[in-house]
């Protein structure tokens, strides 16, 4: 059975991955500061991001997205390993996304990944200290220009 602490971690750790897919979604960089801890390191490098800080990863997601008029975060299915004040988690995220092309015409299509994460309580909650996207699979990408800052671009 589940200690009250417990039920209460996870609950937070839920809420903190749904505040991290708003904030993306949202295009409100700056909620990220309550989502990781500002040394975390963010590695979006298997899905064609940079590596990074939160103060290098905000700029960078600011123009990267600029090119997708729409998307969406969807977080679900979390193994989590809790260690007192520590945490590990693997997470499953589907992201349908709008390209917009050169001639106008939207184009949809779907990656599917894991978020490796590890979490730290802090003063003020739960954060994320480590993330690192592992992609498992997308449909329907369309040829785009390499995001500049990420690795090739």
């Amino acid at each position: 059975m589940l200690s009250l602490e417990e039920i209460s971690d996870r609950l937070e750790i839920q809420d903190l991955f749904a505040r991290y897919s708003f904030a993306i979604d949202d295009r409100d960089y700056d909620a990220l500061d309550s989502v990781f801890t500002p040394d975390a390191v963010i590695d979006y490098t298997e899905a064609g991001g940079i590596k990074g800080k939160p103060s290098e990863i905000k700029p960078w997601l600011a123009a990267a997205m600029k090119r997708f008029p729409m998307f969406q975060h969807m977080v679900a299915t979390t193994e989590l390993k809790l260690d007192g004040d520590r945490a590990k988690s693997r997470t499953i995220l589907f992201n349908p996304m709008v390209y917009r092309k050169t001639d106008g015409e939207d184009q949809i299509f779907f990656i599917g990944l894991w978020y490796h994460d590890e979490l730290v309580r802090t003063a003020d909650g739960w954060r994320i200290t480590s993330r690192r996207e592992q992609m498992s699979y997308s449909y329907n990408t369309p040829e785009m220009e390499p995001i500049p800052g990420a690795s090739g671009g």
